[in-house]
């Protein structure tokens, strides 16, 4: 890798870091610049899944103080997590991608709508929850939220991008919880499902140490640089956000 790819690898780890706090899908970031240098699909998704890793963590530490009060659903939400991502992981070196790359597309633009119809769709469910008998649902989604999380992290581990997407889209509606402290959890979650895909393939699969290591530090600091961002956007301006990233991310896997 010569100083230039090194450099943008180190960028594109960077803003990578940055977005995946916010929203999701730093992986569109990434990605196509691992191929650019030359590494096989495969060893470029595997390097960027290990790199990433750090941004996670540092994205989460950010958003600490919107963690706090939710121990017990992120043991619940992250417990199931954990067996969907390390079931994407398999799935990645054991599979043929074509026929899961076709129905990536359709789980973004699915997300996406339940983002934009969140808020009348959560007062809808709640109104219909109290006429029922008083029940304001769930704290935590109930099954219907834990199914979500389970698909939603075997997606993340196989391939992750707009993971982050899938998780505020699902949590946003089953959760009746303000929208920044979902894309705390959302950032708990996504260093949970790329940790444990990152451990399978340490020993599975092939990975390029340069281009871990750089998008490592580059996504280091980007999660700091994201949650500063992040936590002084408005609910809406933060779902604008998400649907552009979603809308970019349906586009470049269409025409990838």
């Amino acid at each position: 890798m010569s100083i230039w790819e090194s450099a943008a690898v180190f960028a594109a780890g960077i803003g990578a870091g940055t977005i995946n706090t916010i929203v999701g899908s730093g992986t569109l970031i990434t990605f196509p610049v691992l191929l650019a240098t030359g590494l096989p699909p495969v060893t470029a998704n595997v390097s960027n899944t290990l790199g990433l890793v750090p941004g996670s963590i540092s994205g989460a530490i950010g958003y600490r103080k919107e963690l706090q009060g939710q121990r017990g659903r992120i043991i619940r939400l992250g417990a199931v997590s954990l067996v969907g991502g390390l079931a994407g992981a398999v799935l990645l070196v054991t599979l043929p991608s074509d026929s899961f790359d076709t129905i990536v597309p359709v789980l973004i633009g699915l997300a996406l709508v339940l983002v934009i119809l969140q808020p009348r769709l959560a007062a809808a469910l709640r109104k219909h929850q109290e006429a029922a008998g008083g029940d304001t649902g769930h704290p935590d989604g109930g099954p219907a939220l834990l199914s979500g999380m389970l698909l939603s992290s075997a997606y993340g581990g196989y391939f992750g991008a707009a993971q982050g997407v899938l998780y505020i889209g699902l949590m946003g509606l089953l959760l009746h919880e303000d929208l920044q402290r979902i894309n705390a959890v959302k950032n708990v979650i996504a260093a949970l499902v790329n940790g444990i895909a990152a451990v399978f393939f340490l020993f599975v699969a092939d990975f390029d140490w340069t281009a871990v290591l750089l998008i490592a530090v580059g996504s280091t600091l980007g999660g700091q640089v994201g949650a500063k961002v992040g936590r002084r956007l408005s609910p809406t301006v933060l779902r604008a956000v998400i649907v552009t990233v979603g809308v970019i991310a349906i586009v470049q896997l269409l025409l990838r």
